[in-house]
């Protein structure tokens, strides 16, 4: 089940919690289909796949993995002047991103990074590990890793 509404102009659209990620994928393919939306059907082909071929997957960490090869990909492709491929890989970010949770702000990620610091006991760069484990499982896809280890970092010191 999927809810839409208008916002002051913002369409907010939600997806039902409690439906089962591949059922909401399915569901959004079938809309991508009948919609021609290229883009989208194929980036929710390939995440069902990816999805359906791991035995217990971490539907979040799949999620982020692929948003993070694009990233690369993106890096590369700027690099090597391909900015038509560039273009493809970040609306596929896009499609993927309407299925993580919605990722902390940078103030946020650093009030959420200090008090797991006061929480887990932290005082030196050699706890840095015991913190960012305790991040990744209280705010998984919520914050980057290299911005979280960079503000662990920085408190820590």
């Amino acid at each position: 089940m999927r809810l839409s509404g208008q916002l002051a102009g913002i369409t907010v659209i939600c997806h039902d919690a409690a439906m089962p990620l591949l059922q909401q994928i399915d569901a959004d393919l079938k809309k991508a289909m009948l919609a021609r939306d290229t883009v989208t059907r194929d980036t929710l082909r390939m995440i069902k796949s990816e999805l359906l071929t791991l035995d217990d997957p971490d539907e979040i960490t799949v999620l982020s993995r692929a948003v993070k090869s694009r990233r690369d990909s993106i890096k590369s492709y700027v690099d090597g002047g391909r900015q038509d491929l560039a273009d493809k890989e970040q609306a596929e970010i896009e499609v993927i991103q309407r299925y993580l949770p919605k990722p902390l702000s940078d103030d946020e990620a650093r009030e959420a990074i200090a008090a797991i610091v006061t929480e887990v006991g932290a005082s030196t760069k050699k706890d840095l590990g015991k913190v960012m484990k305790a991040l990744r499982d209280r705010y998984p896809g919520q914050i980057d890793g290299k911005l979280a280890s960079t503000i662990a970092g920085e408190l820590l010191s």
